[in-house]
């Protein structure tokens, strides 16, 4: 089986390639550093992690719509001027770099910059706040890092297909939602895996740890789902690699990340006709303490705009073949 997955990596080319060898060697993903330097020096991104559980309101405790966010303003305040306060005047933003199509580095140009749906966005905000599209500073971090990283202060906010729910929500604070999703399937077309169902049992199932996708399985399991769902790692795209080399049946991922990677290899398919649940991504940020939320309304508004102008144009460029026509953005939420 090992043999075969091999074979089919030898197949690939170009982005996939790069991909596939991040995903093997980690060599290209970023150590987070230490609270410091750029990110470190403004006031409100150097604070502990339990300065910003002592925020407030918990409002994840009563929650039962997560996309909900506080309404748009394009004020600044005490976050914001901290960050065009830095010696170094760059946004810090943590992201993906291995997510074709999201966010990763295409290794056929000379560059290799970062570039995807979610980068896009990321220089949007960049652009709206300090003026200057290009003053971001991308941090790759693994999936099961990003709220770690948040709340450490080691970057300002994360756009890394991240999805919005109520337990994350009592850690840190989204945005409105800014693209639609849900779990699927993700298996070799030759399986016999047809979704979220008895097909599953006895198949060896990979999910990132962190990720919504390995709760849905461990919410399934518990109801009888005969899948081992006992293989986890770091970044989601390590499962896709696992997947490959035949060492697990399938992947449940974000039907958007499946849907991209299923174009980067024609042996895989989504399973199922539709995804699992609806779940929605959001930009991720710490939790405001009182009178410091102007980063989150301020993303808000540059959402705002964004819908209206920008979001279909990046689809288009990055989305559109893989996951068809849309229907455009999500609605946005508002609490307040």
């Amino acid at each position: 089986m090992r043999t075969q997955g091999l074979a089919r990596l030898r197949g690939w080319g170009g982005a996939a390639a790069m991909a596939v060898a991040c995903a093997l060697t980690g060599s290209l993903v970023l150590a987070l550093p230490e609270a410091g330097g750029a990110a470190g020096s403004a006031g409100s991104a150097d604070r502990s992690a339990q300065g910003a559980a002592e925020a407030a309101p918990a409002r994840a405790e009563e929650c039962t719509t997560p996309e909900q966010s506080l309404s748009p303003a394009d004020k600044d305040g005490p976050t914001i001027d901290a960050i065009r306060d830095r010696e170094v005047k760059k946004l810090i933003v943590g992201v993906d770099q291995n997510s074709y199509r999201w966010g990763y580095r295409d290794p056929n140009k000379k560059t290799a910059t970062l570039e995807g749906f979610d980068i896009d966005l990321a220089h949007k905000i960049a652009e709206e706040i300090l003026g200057d599209r290009d003053a971001v500073l991308f941090r790759a971090i693994p999936t099961n890092q990003r709220v770690k990283a948040i709340q450490s202060g080691q970057v300002d906010m994360v756009v890394r297909t991240m999805t919005i729910t109520c337990d994350r929500e009592k850690e840190v604070s989204f945005s409105t939602a800014y693209f639609k999703t849900g779990q699927q399937v993700l298996a070799p077309k030759s399986s016999d895996i047809t979704g979220f169902d008895e097909s599953l049992d006895g198949k060896k199932v990979c999910s990132a740890k962190g990720s919504t996708a390995l709760t849905k399985l461990e919410e399934l399991k518990k109801k009888g789902l005969g899948a081992d769902i006992g293989t986890t790692v770091p970044n989601q795209l390590d499962c896709l690699v696992r997947l490959q080399l035949g060492e697990v049946d399938a992947v449940v991922t974000d039907s958007a990340l499946a849907a991209s990677q299923a174009a980067q290899d024609p042996t895989i398919e989504l399973k199922g006709d539709a995804p699992l649940n609806t779940e929605y991504y959001g930009v991720a940020m710490k939790k405001p303490e009182k009178g410091e939320d102007d980063l989150v309304r301020r993303v808000n508004k540059v959402l705002e705009d964004y819908r209206e102008s920008g979001w279909q144009k990046s689809y288009d460029k990055w989305l559109k073949a893989a996951l068809g026509e849309s229907a455009g953005p999500p609605a946005p939420k508002y609490e307040d």
